[in-house]
């Protein structure tokens, strides 16, 4: 069984049991969360999807931690202009194991 949902403008396949990394949720550790999104069940080799969410469908999770990913650096630059600009970025994210999916 699986469900695909969507939270921080993105869209995550996920099963019970699992843990991912989605964008930052303002939650504590070890805080229960739902996920009412849900765009697609399988069940049983049936898949049922939403028009555009399916009804009544949520998707349990705990909060496992906060924390940051890998620096990715930007650096702009202009030829012959003498323009060089080097920033870096961390983007926060939450972990979170999916408990139970609910149909």
């Amino acid at each position: 069984m699986y469900a695909v949902i969507e939270t921080g403008g993105k869209q995550y396949k996920v099963q019970e049991g699992d843990i991912v990394f989605i964008e930052k949720l303002d939650a504590e550790d070890g805080a229960a969360v739902t996920f009412d999104k849900v765009l697609a069940v399988s069940n049983e080799g049936s898949v049922t999807f939403g028009k555009p969410l399916v009804d009544n469908a949520i998707v349990d999770g705990k909060v496992l931690g906060q924390g940051k990913e890998k620096k990715i650096i930007v650096f702009k630059y202009k030829a012959k202009k003498g323009y060089r600009n080097k920033t870096g970025h961390r983007q926060p994210y939450t972990k979170v194991q999916i408990n139970k999916i609910n149909i």
